[in-house]
């Protein structure tokens, strides 16, 4: 939309925030600092100019490790979760009698309460009012930012603004924050000031989409104005402008590096969701910094960076990726009795999802008056005490070609949790010269250390310079004799059998002289390293994706011409396994899970299922039996030699017709 038809324009919330504190302690770049990404120097709202934005600078990249919190109104009942604003007004629910048990019902004990201030039923006065230590409370910022420094995190920030609709800021545009009412404190600002104090990075997060989208339908209507936007009553257009102006108070008044969005984005009018893109991506250029802004939908997939929550990719996934998850499996805020992951749990997920090629973002959970519980800090210690050592292996590297090996499958899509690894669980990582591979054993293996993606059948080691496992003092190394390979995977000779130190995970650092050889070649027998023609032994016509096709679509073959539809790669996943790339999709093989003979293969977009993987069986004179991992039935031409017939899928059997050669394209 234009400037001029915007409710507050940027200018005038410029001068009338009140908020400069935050944006004074910003640390703004002086003129003439090089970008860490390239990009347009202005930006319209409009999809062709904002997804021209870089969408993960390297910054974030580099970083892998933030923290943010859940703290707000919704800590002081500290009962079910985060979510109790809402289900305090649905009937019948556990919040629903827990409240009226304490406080009354509420319609005579409403939500604001919470934030202006009354007694419950015991005559206690109630209100989210914490106070710093500086006062005689219990909450200080400072101390905060130090442990997320000591933690490993390279940024950090709060919930600026939940579901509830409760800005934590001193907002002109909504009554309802934290100046105005509750601890009478610029939290955002207090929060910016000391965690970039820290040399952090400083994010905040906005849950505001929801807000007006369904979060207080259980909430009568209000009498008031004031009432009515809290509660999310102003209707449609006034709630899509109060959505887009609390984020330009934000951005103009506290220079956020980077902005999470939670869900239901795409319930937002898109000129407003534009319009704070162009906005916030303009800022920056003005600021001379690099920034990011997340999504889980409601934006393209081009200029921001996508967020799993409490979750991430079965596999390697394009581009950079986020996860946010929380040191408690079942709520984002403190509640009494709150359960926990274990450190390990958490520890082992995120090394997981740093080798897939993402970033982790961690909620901790405070309690209303300011303090974080002791567990909960030690987690966060525990997560400093490997970083701090064996981070060598996590920051500013990248993703390899495969992420790693092992039993224990991670991922796979958003809540799927966080769980412990095996020793026999290994993740790549590389630095980003592609100089040095990094493996990462969730455990200790004995005496010798196995790595069966590095068998000699797919990677050489021809110029490996050394072999070291990361002592348990930052840049100091154990020194490790020169590893042998042979079909079953690279053997590392290990210090002792049992461990030298502990560690929640133990990394191998293997440099080479020159690059990282490539993956699935190099080694004695070894398929290609780069695009492959796959052709059938009875035919002699090669797998074919058939081009630019829907996914689901039949895998062909055809007589080889050179084209890349005609190109494939093989992709380690370790253990044996690959993935199938075709050159012109993207698309990877599939059998789309249909076990019976004769069923046609097909291709679909990499999802890490087992439908997606495949071994390589030799049956002698260079030739293989393709098999799938979740039917067990492999690659079969059916004995056609017509140009564009299905390839088909049949268990394993003596016929040519089942058998193929891999050759370089």
């Amino acid at each position: 939309m234009p400037e001029s038809s915007l409710p507050i324009s940027r200018r005038q919330l410029l001068f009338t925030t009140g908020v400069t504190g935050a944006a004074a302690a910003a640390g703004m770049l002086r003129p003439g600092v090089a970008w860490a990404n390239s990009g347009p120097q202005s930006y319209q709202p409009a999809w062709a100019s904002v997804d021209q934005h870089p969408p993960a600078p390297a910054w974030f990249q580099d970083a892998k490790f933030g923290i943010y919190y859940h703290w707000g109104v919704f800590s002081v009942p500290a009962f079910s979760n985060e979510w109790y604003p809402r289900n305090m007004y649905n009937t019948g629910s556990i919040e629903n009698q827990h409240h009226i048990a304490t406080y009354g019902d509420p319609s005579v004990w409403p939500y604001h309460f919470f934030m202006l201030g009354a007694n419950n039923k015991a005559g206690q006065f109630t209100k989210f009012q914490p106070k710093l230590v500086s006062q005689g409370g219990s909450w200080d910022p400072n101390a905060w930012a130090t442990l997320f420094k000591s933690a490993g995190a390279r940024f950090a920030g709060p919930v600026a603004e939940h579901h509830d609709g409760y800005s934590m800021w001193n907002s002109q545009v909504n009554e309802w924050n934290s100046v105005k009412t509750g601890p009478g404190l610029d939290l955002l600002s207090l929060h910016a000031q000391a965690i970039r104090g820290q040399g952090l990075k400083f994010m905040c997060s906005l849950h505001t989409a929801y807000h007006f989208n369904g979060y207080y339908q259980y909430v009568p209507p209000q009498s008031t104005a004031t009432l009515q936007k809290l509660y999310g009553q102003l209707g449609t257009a006034a709630e899509n402008a109060l959505w887009y102006n609390k984020l330009v108070e934000v951005i103009n008044g506290y220079q956020p590096d980077m902005i999470y969005h939670d869900f239901d984005l795409n319930l937002v009018e898109e000129s407003y969701r534009l319009q704070f893109l162009a906005d916030y991506y303009n800022a920056a250029v003005s600021w001379n910094k690099d920034v990011l802004t997340t999504y889980k939908d409601g934006f393209d997939n081009l200029g921001e960076v996508f967020d799993y929550e409490r979750g991430g990719p079965g596999s390697i996934v394009t581009p950079y990726w986020e996860t946010d998850d929380s040191v408690s499996p079942s709520t984002w805020c403190y509640v009494q009795g709150i359960g926990y992951f274990t450190t390990q749990q958490l520890l082992h997920s995120f090394i997981d999802r740093i080798s897939k090629g993402g970033t982790m973002l961690l909620n901790i959970a405070p309690m209303a008056d300011g303090t974080i519980p002791s567990a909960q800090q030690s987690i966060l210690q525990g997560f400093g005490a490997w970083l701090g050592p064996f981070g060598e292996a996590i920051y500013a590297t990248r993703a390899w070609t495969v992420y790693g090996e092992g039993p224990t499958q991670m991922g796979g899509g958003a809540f799927t949790g966080d769980k412990a690894g095996t020793p026999q669980d290994i993740r790549f990582t590389r630095s980003q010269d592609n100089t040095v591979l990094y493996a990462t054993a969730l455990g200790w293996q004995g005496s010798t250390m196995t790595i069966q993606t590095l068998n000699s059948g797919q990677f050489s080691i021809s110029n490996l310079a050394s072999a070291q496992l990361l002592n348990n003092t930052a840049g100091s190394y154990i020194n490790l004799p020169r590893p042998t390979q042979d079909g079953s995977g690279l053997h590392l000779a290990m210090p002792s059998s049992s461990p030298p130190f502990s560690a929640l995970a133990y990394v191998v650092k293997l440099t080479f002289s020159g690059q990282i050889p490539a993956l699935g070649g190099g080694g004695s027998g070894g398929i290609p390293t780069g695009w492959a023609k796959i052709a059938n032994v009875t035919s002699g016509l090669v797998l074919d994706s058939g081009g630019s096709v829907a996914s689901g679509s039949n895998l062909k073959q055809w007589a080889y011409n050179g084209s890349p539809n005609l190109q494939w790669q093989f992709l380690s996943l370790g253990g044996g396994w690959y993935r199938i790339v075709n050159n012109t999709n993207g698309m990877v093989a599939d059998s789309w899970g249909d076990t019976a003979n004769g069923a046609p293969a097909r291709q679909a977009p990499w999802n890490g299922g087992a439908n997606q993987q495949w071994r390589l069986d030799p049956v002698g004179n260079g030739s293989y039996h393709i098999v799938n991992r979740g039917t067990g039935t492999a690659l079969d031409g059916a004995g056609s030699t017509t140009a564009g017939s299905t390839t088909e899928l049949w268990a394993e059997n003596s016929s040519t017709n089942n058998e193929y050669t891999i050759s370089a394209a």
